[in-house]
Protein backbone atom coordinates (compact mmCIF):
# COMPACT_ATOMS: atom_id res chain seq x y z
CA UNK A 1 0.00 0.00 0.00
CA UNK A 2 3.04 2.33 0.79
CA UNK A 3 3.63 4.59 -2.01
CA UNK A 4 7.65 4.45 -3.02
CA UNK A 5 7.89 7.87 -3.27
CA UNK A 6 6.84 7.60 0.45
CA UNK A 7 10.33 5.71 1.51
CA UNK A 8 12.24 8.89 -0.19
CA UNK A 9 11.05 11.07 2.26
CA UNK A 10 14.16 12.62 4.03
CA UNK A 11 12.29 12.89 7.63
CA UNK A 12 10.53 10.09 9.77
CA UNK A 13 7.57 12.77 9.87
CA UNK A 14 7.91 13.72 5.74
CA UNK A 15 7.49 9.97 5.21
CA UNK A 16 4.57 9.24 6.98
CA UNK A 17 2.82 12.51 6.09
CA UNK A 18 3.30 10.85 2.47
CA UNK A 19 1.91 7.50 3.49
CA UNK A 20 -1.18 9.22 4.97
CA UNK A 21 -1.83 11.12 1.87
CA UNK A 22 -0.84 8.20 -0.23
CA UNK A 23 -3.33 5.89 1.60
CA UNK A 24 -6.28 8.84 1.55
CA UNK A 25 -6.11 8.82 -2.03
CA UNK A 26 -6.75 5.25 -2.46
CA UNK A 27 -9.57 5.24 0.05
CA UNK A 28 -10.94 8.00 -2.08
CA UNK A 29 -10.78 11.04 1.10
CA UNK A 30 -8.72 13.79 1.77
CA UNK A 31 -5.53 13.68 3.54
CA UNK A 32 -7.00 16.78 5.74
CA UNK A 33 -9.57 14.57 6.72
CA UNK A 34 -6.71 12.75 9.31
CA UNK A 35 -5.06 14.10 12.15
CA UNK A 36 -1.44 13.02 12.90
CA UNK A 37 -1.52 12.84 16.25
CA UNK A 38 2.79 12.62 16.89
CA UNK A 39 2.64 9.69 20.42
CA UNK A 40 5.75 11.59 22.16
CA UNK A 41 5.56 9.90 25.67
CA UNK A 42 9.02 9.07 27.04
CA UNK A 43 10.88 10.98 24.65
CA UNK A 44 12.47 14.28 26.03
CA UNK A 45 11.54 17.82 24.30
CA UNK A 46 15.62 17.28 22.37
CA UNK A 47 13.46 14.67 20.42
CA UNK A 48 10.28 16.67 19.83
CA UNK A 49 11.90 20.05 18.83
CA UNK A 50 12.86 18.20 15.29
CA UNK A 51 9.20 17.32 14.75
CA UNK A 52 8.06 20.97 15.65
CA UNK A 53 10.84 22.59 13.54
CA UNK A 54 9.07 20.86 10.59
CA UNK A 55 4.96 21.97 11.13
CA UNK A 56 3.55 19.10 13.01
CA UNK A 57 2.08 20.23 15.94
CA UNK A 58 -0.82 17.84 17.49
CA UNK A 59 1.01 15.65 20.07
CA UNK A 60 0.05 12.86 22.07
CA UNK A 61 1.01 11.77 25.90
CA UNK A 62 0.01 9.00 27.69
CA UNK A 63 0.57 10.23 31.38
CA UNK A 64 -0.68 13.44 32.73
CA UNK A 65 2.55 14.33 35.28
CA UNK A 66 5.07 13.89 32.01
CA UNK A 67 2.71 16.27 30.39
CA UNK A 68 3.17 19.11 32.71
CA UNK A 69 6.46 18.17 33.11
CA UNK A 70 7.64 18.43 29.92
CA UNK A 71 5.14 20.28 27.50
CA UNK A 72 4.65 23.64 29.31
CA UNK A 73 7.94 25.46 28.02
CA UNK A 74 7.39 24.09 24.10
CA UNK A 75 3.42 25.22 24.45
CA UNK A 76 5.17 28.58 25.37
CA UNK A 77 7.37 28.78 22.43
CA UNK A 78 4.27 27.27 20.22
CA UNK A 79 1.33 28.35 21.40
CA UNK A 80 -0.34 26.81 18.63
CA UNK A 81 0.62 23.45 19.51
CA UNK A 82 -2.63 21.22 20.13
CA UNK A 83 -1.74 18.29 23.14
CA UNK A 84 -3.88 15.10 23.19
CA UNK A 85 -3.83 12.87 26.05
CA UNK A 86 -4.02 8.64 24.37
CA UNK A 87 -3.44 6.98 27.58
CA UNK A 88 -5.21 6.13 30.36
CA UNK A 89 -6.77 8.83 32.92
CA UNK A 90 -7.36 7.92 36.64
CA UNK A 91 -10.75 9.73 37.64
CA UNK A 92 -8.19 11.83 40.20
CA UNK A 93 -6.56 13.10 37.54
CA UNK A 94 -9.46 15.03 35.20
CA UNK A 95 -8.75 18.11 36.46
CA UNK A 96 -5.45 18.44 35.48
CA UNK A 97 -5.96 16.92 32.06
CA UNK A 98 -8.96 19.19 31.13
CA UNK A 99 -6.06 22.01 32.13
CA UNK A 100 -3.73 20.30 30.18
CA UNK A 101 -4.83 18.68 27.19
CA UNK A 102 -6.74 19.60 24.17
CA UNK A 103 -8.68 16.28 23.45
CA UNK A 104 -9.47 13.05 25.42
CA UNK A 105 -8.89 10.15 23.96
CA UNK A 106 -9.79 7.56 26.74
CA UNK A 107 -13.34 8.29 28.24
CA UNK A 108 -14.05 4.64 29.31
CA UNK A 109 -16.48 4.65 32.19
CA UNK A 110 -19.16 6.42 34.21
CA UNK A 111 -17.12 7.88 37.60
CA UNK A 112 -14.57 9.02 34.56
CA UNK A 113 -17.28 11.38 33.02
CA UNK A 114 -18.55 12.07 35.89
CA UNK A 115 -15.14 13.73 37.26
CA UNK A 116 -14.29 15.48 33.56
CA UNK A 117 -17.98 17.20 33.63
CA UNK A 118 -17.36 18.59 37.25
CA UNK A 119 -13.70 19.40 35.89
CA UNK A 120 -14.83 21.05 32.99
CA UNK A 121 -17.50 22.71 34.58
CA UNK A 122 -14.74 24.17 37.36
CA UNK A 123 -12.04 25.18 34.69
CA UNK A 124 -14.78 27.00 32.27
CA UNK A 125 -12.95 24.81 29.55
CA UNK A 126 -14.55 22.35 27.12
CA UNK A 127 -12.12 19.66 26.00
CA UNK A 128 -13.37 17.09 23.28
CA UNK A 129 -13.43 13.89 24.04
CA UNK A 130 -13.13 10.43 22.07
CA UNK A 131 -15.06 6.97 24.15
CA UNK A 132 -12.65 4.30 24.27
CA UNK A 133 -13.70 0.93 23.44
CA UNK A 134 -12.43 -2.41 24.19
CA UNK A 135 -13.13 -3.47 21.05
CA UNK A 136 -11.42 -6.77 21.46
CA UNK A 137 -12.84 -7.77 24.97
CA UNK A 138 -9.43 -7.76 26.15
CA UNK A 139 -9.84 -7.90 30.37
CA UNK A 140 -6.29 -6.21 30.47
CA UNK A 141 -7.48 -3.41 28.50
CA UNK A 142 -8.75 -0.11 29.76
CA UNK A 143 -12.36 0.77 27.37
CA UNK A 144 -15.86 0.84 27.58
CA UNK A 145 -17.37 -2.71 26.60
CA UNK A 146 -18.85 -2.49 22.92
CA UNK A 147 -22.21 -3.38 24.78
CA UNK A 148 -21.68 -0.69 27.18
CA UNK A 149 -21.12 2.44 24.81
CA UNK A 150 -24.71 3.52 24.10
CA UNK A 151 -25.17 4.28 27.14
CA UNK A 152 -21.94 5.66 28.13
CA UNK A 153 -22.34 7.96 25.10
CA UNK A 154 -26.02 8.78 26.42
CA UNK A 155 -24.65 9.81 29.96
CA UNK A 156 -21.98 12.09 28.49
CA UNK A 157 -25.01 13.65 26.16
CA UNK A 158 -26.93 14.15 29.26
CA UNK A 159 -23.83 15.42 31.06
CA UNK A 160 -23.53 17.70 27.80
CA UNK A 161 -19.50 16.70 27.40
CA UNK A 162 -17.69 17.02 24.07
CA UNK A 163 -17.79 13.47 22.85
CA UNK A 164 -16.76 13.82 19.09
CA UNK A 165 -15.68 9.94 18.32
CA UNK A 166 -14.44 6.77 18.95
CA UNK A 167 -11.27 5.16 20.02
CA UNK A 168 -9.63 1.76 20.09
CA UNK A 169 -6.25 -0.27 20.18
CA UNK A 170 -7.00 -3.67 18.21
CA UNK A 171 -5.33 -6.81 20.33
CA UNK A 172 -1.85 -7.51 18.86
CA UNK A 173 -0.92 -9.66 16.93
CA UNK A 174 -4.13 -9.72 14.99
CA UNK A 175 -4.90 -8.32 11.86
CA UNK A 176 -6.75 -5.14 12.97
CA UNK A 177 -8.74 -4.75 10.07
CA UNK A 178 -11.86 -6.27 11.30
CA UNK A 179 -11.59 -3.96 14.80
CA UNK A 180 -10.96 -1.11 13.21
CA UNK A 181 -14.59 -1.73 10.78
CA UNK A 182 -16.14 -2.61 13.80
CA UNK A 183 -15.61 0.66 15.50
CA UNK A 184 -16.73 2.48 12.48
CA UNK A 185 -19.76 1.11 12.93
CA UNK A 186 -19.91 1.62 16.11
CA UNK A 187 -19.41 5.31 15.43
CA UNK A 188 -22.03 5.35 12.66
CA UNK A 189 -24.67 4.05 14.46
CA UNK A 190 -24.11 6.67 17.13
CA UNK A 191 -23.63 9.37 15.05
CA UNK A 192 -20.04 10.58 15.77
CA UNK A 193 -17.83 11.14 13.37
CA UNK A 194 -14.15 10.58 15.09
CA UNK A 195 -12.82 7.86 14.56
CA UNK A 196 -9.35 7.36 16.87
CA UNK A 197 -7.28 4.83 15.65
CA UNK A 198 -4.52 3.18 14.08
CA UNK A 199 -0.87 3.07 15.36
CA UNK A 200 2.54 2.71 13.72
CA UNK A 201 2.18 -0.40 12.64
CA UNK A 202 -1.55 -0.19 11.25
CA UNK A 203 -2.16 3.36 10.90
CA UNK A 204 -2.64 2.48 6.98
CA UNK A 205 -5.37 0.20 7.22
CA UNK A 206 -7.48 2.66 9.87
CA UNK A 207 -7.31 5.31 6.98
CA UNK A 208 -8.66 2.68 4.88
CA UNK A 209 -11.93 2.15 7.36
CA UNK A 210 -11.99 5.68 7.94
CA UNK A 211 -10.03 6.39 10.84
CA UNK A 212 -9.71 10.48 11.56
CA UNK A 213 -6.99 9.97 14.32
CA UNK A 214 -4.10 8.04 13.52
CA UNK A 215 -1.55 7.51 16.46
CA UNK A 216 1.96 7.16 15.69
CA UNK A 217 4.84 7.20 18.07
CA UNK A 218 7.33 4.80 17.14
CA UNK A 219 7.54 5.08 13.18
CA UNK A 220 8.35 8.93 14.48
CA UNK A 221 10.47 8.49 17.18
CA UNK A 222 12.06 5.47 17.04
CA UNK A 223 12.08 2.76 20.38
CA UNK A 224 10.80 4.16 23.46
CA UNK A 225 12.74 4.15 26.47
Amino acid sequence: MTDPEALQANTPLAAIQARIAHTATIARRKAAEVTLVAVSKTHPAEAILPLIAEGQRVFGENRVQEADAKWPALQEAHPDIRLHLVGQLQSNKAEDAVRRFDCIHSLDRLSLLTALARAMDKVGRQVPLFVQVNIGDEPQKGGCAIGDVPALLAEARRAELPVIGLMCVPPAGIEPAPFFALLAKLADENGLAGRSMGMSDDFETAIMLGATHVRVGSALFGTRN
